[in-house]
């Protein structure tokens, strides 16, 4: 049956015209994967959802700044020490592969938004890879702070239930199912603190990233993604996921190396890392989780916000955000009130779980592809020193993973997705296309069919 799906594929792919306005539909999926998209549960996230908001406020100064735990009911420190109960429980069913912890520190004063010592806490559950060989890493993250009008105010109740609820539910939801299940490439789940206070939170997980080395190939990053509608417009709508990635790296601000230049020259602004893995994102999450479409923006945030990709972006790592398509204001940074008849703050009875159960599997799609998934290829180039019509590539196999061949992507210049797909098994390929009207791309593709992350090509001009 898989081999049929797959053959079925490479028909389709092969015939697809490039003027229609749907991304091809990959018919193939991996039946691991499918299981536990359907062990997703609304209700699960409507439990953590009301476990969370049962704290009163998860303000990111609610926390003594001398507290390692924090025994009382109420506050973020209560918070925290209950999802890394939930991360322990889940390391009972992994068979000693997921280990959690709190990954604390201290921050002073900044004359900003911390205005005495505070104890930070981020809540890590990591699920280590199978393959001793494959040191990816995989990181999924929501921040579990919350806040009300005034952003210093630490004493009322933010309940947050979908700023940021919904993605630290979505976060301990999907350690709760993965970690049942092994995969070759490592997994972190974190519930990140300080979110409302400045990134603080990402900041310090992605710099400790970069001082430990980490090989982090992607970041996904869910801040508010449960609510269905929208304030102001009144739209209604939870069929449709944003996803927003980056164009040019901000990492190349102050680039040296003439990599700007290259970019620049063969026309990959829209191909950075951050677009790379939103367009994966996209076609991994469309193929699992029905009616859901996956809308990318070609921004790295909205207007006057900001996110805890920021900070793995502007470290050079590929992080995108995943948010509802519709936000409501009335329900985002608000006191708890009544006014002119309507009602202001962020609780539960506010969202959807139907939506945020297909938010959360878009998530779950996406990292069990590319932890079950080959490392990329290697020295992936395409031949421009002749003037032809046609367009030869070549690359060199993985470090690691068993690979069974490779798919070439194709698209045009001006089209936002990948259009088609070319199956090789072999480390090379000549298309009759013009490399002059289209990009390209190669991917590694396992025996079950999961693919790495896409590379382009570097011209060969030697």
């Amino acid at each position: 049956m898989r081999t049929q799906s797959l053959r079925s594929l490479l028909v389709l792919s092969l015939f697809f015209p490039l003027f229609a306005h749907a991304q091809t539909v990959i018919l193939n999926r991996d039946t691991q994967i499918a299981d536990l998209v359907t062990q997703i549960s609304a209700d699960s996230l409507r439990a953590h959802i009301n476990g969370l908001v049962s704290f009163g406020t998860r303000h990111t100064l609610s926390v003594p700044a001398d507290a390692t735990t924090s025994p009382a009911k109420k506050g973020l420190g209560a918070a925290r020490q209950w999802i890394l109960g939930k991360f322990n429980q889940y390391a009972k069913q992994s068979n000693g592969r997921l280990t959690a912890t709190l990954d604390t520190w201290t921050l002073q004063p900044d004359g900003r938004r911390i205005d005495k010592p505070a104890n930070m806490g981020n809540v890590m559950a990591t699920l280590k890879g199978t393959d001793p060989t494959d040191n990816r890493i995989f990181i999924v993250q929501g921040h579990m702070d919350s806040r009300v009008t005034n952003v210093m105010n630490r004493e009322s109740d933010a309940p947050g239930a979908n700023d940021d609820g919904s993605g630290t539910a979505a976060v301990i939801e999907l350690c709760r199912v993965m970690s049942k299940s092994s995969f070759p490439a490592t997994v972190v789940f974190v519930t990140l603190t300080g979110e409302e206070q400045g990134l603080l939170g990402a900041e310090h997980l992605s710099e400790r990233a970069v001082k430990e080395k980490w090989n982090v190939e992607a970041v996904l990053n869910n801040d508010i993604m449960g609510s269905n509608n929208s304030s102001d417009t009144r739209i209604i709508d939870n069929t449709r996921l944003r996803v927003f990635s980056e164009g040019l790296p901000s990492s190349l601000l102050k680039d040296t190396t003439g990599r700007i230049g290259q970019i620049q020259r063969f026309g990959n602004e829209n191909d950075g890392k951050a677009r790379t893995l939103a367009r994966y994102l996209k076609e991994v999450g469309e193929r699992y989780v029905e009616n859901l479409e996956v809308v990318m923006v070609y921004r790295n945030d909205r207007y006057l916000r900001g996110g805890d990709h920021t900070p793995y972006v502007q470290r050079g790592f590929a992080a995108v955000r995943i948010t509802e398509m519709n936000e409501n204001y009335e329900h985002q940074h608000q006191d708890l009130r009544t006014e002119n008849g309507i009602e202001y703050g962020d609780y539960p009875k506010h969202m959807d779980f139907e939506y945020l159960r297909k938010n959360t599997a878009v998530n779950l799609a996406t990292l069990a592809n590319l932890a079950k998934s080959p490392t990329v290829p290697q020295n992936v180039t395409v031949d421009v020193r002749n003037l032809t019509n046609s367009t030869v590539l070549y690359w060199q196999a993985p470090k690691t993973g068993t690979v069974k061949g490779y798919y070439v992507l194709m698209r045009e210049t001006h089209w936002p997705f990948w259009q088609k797909k070319f199956y090789t098994t072999k480390l090379g390929m000549t298309l009759p296309f013009s490399k002059d009207n289209y990009y390209f791309a190669v991917q590694s593709v396992s025996n079950d069919g999961n693919e790495s992350l896409p590379v382009l090509p570097v011209p060969n001009l030697r």
